[in-house]
């Protein structure tokens, strides 16, 4: 519902613009709703000091500042375990929001980060919308100690084929026996794909790095048991490309009040 505003030619109503805060456990939350758009690139800094101290200069660019008065919802940035890249996810409600904090908003707060760390390459940015994804178990609490991005790219674009693909894991994870037995250190698994189909990323929450590469070690392909499921899933036919890397929780922001 669209807000509404009532004013009188003799007093206006102000109310001051929410500073940016930190949300606990750099958790941000992929099933939100209001979400419209989601954007996630990748910077490369070099170094595991680098990396700390990119991440204390987005703290400090970002709630020093006012939340950005756009239709930005959350702005979330991870460690790689690969001790150089840095994930960006951040939730919009809409394309015009993002357009317009790259236009006011996004210069001010790089310059800042980048006078604190010289040299950050940035490698690209992609937009997803959510598809499907959840929590493993509704009633799970744990907090995650490790996200992992897979990443597929298809041969071309075809938005049908990438639900296709995504539909087949779920159902692949649904019949998974080492899942259904609790096994599986997997809290969360939310599917982005891009409007046009060509490209999916799975934000997917874990218990720890060592619980993800025992599920790594599981029977079959990569993750789960050597199922007809999951051989489908290996074998779907438009898959050009793909990946799969492990992040630490870093720095999840939120506007505040």
């Amino acid at each position: 519902m669209a807000e509404q505003r009532r004013t009188t030619a003799r007093t206006t109503t102000r109310t001051s613009a929410p500073k940016a805060v930190t949300v606990p456990h750099a958790r941000p939350d992929p099933g939100r709703d209001g979400v419209g758009v989601v954007k996630i690139s990748t910077w490369d800094v070099g170094t595991p000091e680098r990396q700390r101290a990119v991440l204390a200069a987005v703290e400090t660019a970002w709630t020093s500042r006012d939340w950005p008065a756009v239709g930005l919802l959350s702005y979330t940035v991870h460690a790689g375990e690969d001790g150089r890249t840095l994930l960006h996810y951040s939730q919009w409600t809409d394309e015009e929001a993002y357009e317009r904090f790259f236009a006011e908003y996004r210069d001010e707060r790089n310059a800042e980060i980048d006078a604190a760390v010289p040299g950050i390459e940035r490698l690209g940015l992609y937009t997803y919308g959510l598809y499907r994804g959840g929590l493993s178990d509704p009633a799970d609490t744990r907090i995650p100690g490790a996200v992992v991005a897979v990443e597929a790219e298809f041969d071309g674009p075809d938005r049908e084929r990438a639900e296709a693909w995504v539909d087949g894991v779920f159902t692949a994870l649904a019949s998974d026996p080492a899942i259904q037995q609790g096994a599986a250190a997997g809290i969360s698994a939310w599917f982005h794909l891009t409007a046009d189909g060509s490209r999916m990323l799975n934000y997917a929450e874990w218990e720890s790095a060592e619980g993800h590469d025992a599920a790594l070690a599981a029977p079959g392909e990569g993750i789960g048991s050597d199922t007809e499921e999951w051989r489908r899933v290996h074998a779907f036919p438009g898959i050009r490309s793909g990946r799969v890397r492990r992040f630490t929780p870093g720095l999840s922001l939120r506007p505040g009040g």
